[in-house]
C-alpha cells in the first residue's frame, strides 16, 4: 500500500514537472518575440500632458492602437512584436506631435519614447 502511494507521488511530481517546463517555455517563447514601449507625452516646458491620445502603428498591417496618456502624461503599449516597425505619436487638443520610429532592429525589450507636443501657453 504504501509503495502505491509513493509511486503516485512520484508521477505527479514528474507530471507537475513537466507542466512547469512547458509553462516556462512558453513565458520565454513570448518574451523573445515582444517588446514594450513606454514613454510620456510633454508639453514645450516639458509639462505632463494628461489625456492626449497617443497612436501606434504597425508597419506590416497599418494598423493603428491608441492609449489615452495618463494623469503623469504616460502611456504604454505592452506586448508589441519584435519583429515590426513601428511609428508613434501623440495628439493633444489638435496639436501633434513629431512622429518617432520604433524599429525591428532595436535588440531592446523595453522602449521608451517621450513624445513632446508644441502647446500655446
Amino acid at each position: 500500500m504504501y509503495k502505491r502511494i509513493l509511486c503516485a507521488a512520484q508521477r505527479c511530481s514528474i507530471v507537475l514537472a513537466a507542466i512547469l517546463f512547458i509553462c516556462s517555455g512558453i513565458a520565454l517563447a513570448q518574451s523573445a518575440t515582444t517588446k514594450t514601449l513606454t514613454g510620456r507625452v510633454l508639453d514645450s516646458s516639458e509639462a505632463a500632458l494628461p489625456n492626449a491620445v497617443v497612436y501606434l502603428q504597425d508597419s506590416k498591417t497599418n494598423s493603428i492602437r491608441s492609449f489615452i496618456s495618463q494623469q503623469n502624461g504616460g502611456y504604454r503599449f505592452g506586448q508589441i512584436s519584435a519583429d515590426t516597425d513601428y511609428t508613434v505619436w501623440a495628439e493633444f487638443q489638435g496639436k501633434k506631435s513629431s512622429n518617432k520610429s520604433i524599429s525591428s532592429f532595436d535588440s531592446k525589450k523595453q522602449v521608451v519614447l517621450d513624445l513632446k507636443i508644441k502647446t500655446d501657453k
